[in-house]
């Protein structure tokens, strides 16, 4: 049986690993750093700091020890913060089985690189393309762990390679879609976190569906249009990658970045925000790093841009909105 190793116990790691337990075609071995953590599910089949009270398949096995869960592993997938990616798969590297197919869960892009996710494991494990995936789409963790109907996407420029990973996770309740877009989709996963933050804010300021709808669309733009100049299809924009995890972000109270937004625009400081968030928001980071790419194109993205500032330059709130609406008026087209 294909053996699959997930490195990251958070909540997507773990809910990713326990679909693809549930899914009952690959054994599937979760590696974490924290020893209780581990303790928890191989005992009680539980996630108790991200998922109290769901039982996890008992099939899924839990260890610290990292080059356990990649002995003979064939998938490496991958569920750690963007921005630790690089210095984990730097030592990590050794453990990585010849030929295996490493896949990123992670929606983020380097600081300082400018480099998607999949690009950053490709350099550091000197990978060919056939051998790097992404899952991606509207997949808020605690629902997929509750076994609630869920899609994906699960991109690779090997069609082949997407469709095996395709077939192992597969459930009763999580449907994959394949795609060679790897580009696309994870554009589409990054850039959604950084608009995310954006409708959180404006929902704390009191304002209601017409600005979440308005930048929800406007978000799917600049998305849009920085996807497209490096490459992407502009198509996987319109699906689950795309605008599919764009509404689920921007809408639900389960999103990490919405709801770091929306107590950034309730009047909290940015300090205050960051010190009472449990989880990673990694649009919060990722603007920077997703602004720099835009530019580095020639990409106008005045969302992203105006996340940046409340972020990362202290702009309030208030000043950021009356920037974004006193812009040069211009026709509506898309993609621009």
């Amino acid at each position: 049986m294909t053996k699959v190793a997930v490195l990251g116990s958070g909540s997507w790691g773990t809910a990713f690993a326990n679909v693809v337990a549930d899914a009952g075609a690959a054994r599937v071995t979760l590696w974490g750093r924290r020893a209780e953590v581990v303790d928890a599910i191989n005992e009680r089949h539980e996630n108790p700091g991200y998922f109290p009270g769901i039982t996890l398949n008992p099939g899924l096995r839990a260890t610290t020890d990292v080059a356990q869960a990649l002995a003979g592993a064939e998938f490496v997938v991958i569920a750690v913060p963007s921005q630790t990616l690089r210095a984990n798969l730097t030592e990590w590297k050794r453990h990585v089985e010849p030929g295996a197919v490493v896949v990123s869960l992670m929606k983020g892009i380097e600081l300082g690189t400018s480099r998607r996710m999949s690009e950053v494991a490709a350099e550091v494990l000197e990978l060919p393309d056939d051998r790097v995936a992404v899952v991606s789409g509207p997949n808020l963790a605690r629902e997929i762990a509750e076994r609630q109907p869920a899609t994906a996407v699960v991109a690779c420029r090997d069609e082949d390679t997407a469709v095996r990973l395709q077939h192992i996770c597969k459930s009763a309740y999580f449907r994959p879609y394949t795609t060679t877009d790897i580009v696309g989709v994870e554009l589409g996963g990054a850039v959604k976190n950084v608009i995310a933050l954006a409708v959180g804010v404006a929902v704390g300021m009191g304002f209601g569906d017409n600005a979440k709808a308005s930048l929800i669309t406007r978000g799917l733009a600049e998305t849009v249009r920085l996807a497209v100049s490096l490459g992407a299809d502009e198509h996987t924009l319109a699906g689950l990658a795309g605008m599919g995890d764009l509404v689920a972000t921007c809408s639900s109270p389960l999103s990490r970045n919405r709801t770091f937004g929306e107590r950034l625009g309730s009047g909290l400081t940015l300090a205050e925000v960051v010190a009472e968030t449990r989880q990673t928001a990694e649009g919060v980071k990722s603007s920077e790093s997703v602004l720099a790419l835009a530019r580095a194109n020639d990409v106008d993205m005045p969302i992203t841009e105006a996340v940046v500032e409340m972020m990362h330059e202290n702009l309030p709130p208030a000043e950021a909105l009356l920037r974004f609406m006193s812009r040069s008026a211009k026709p509506e087209r898309y993609g621009v």
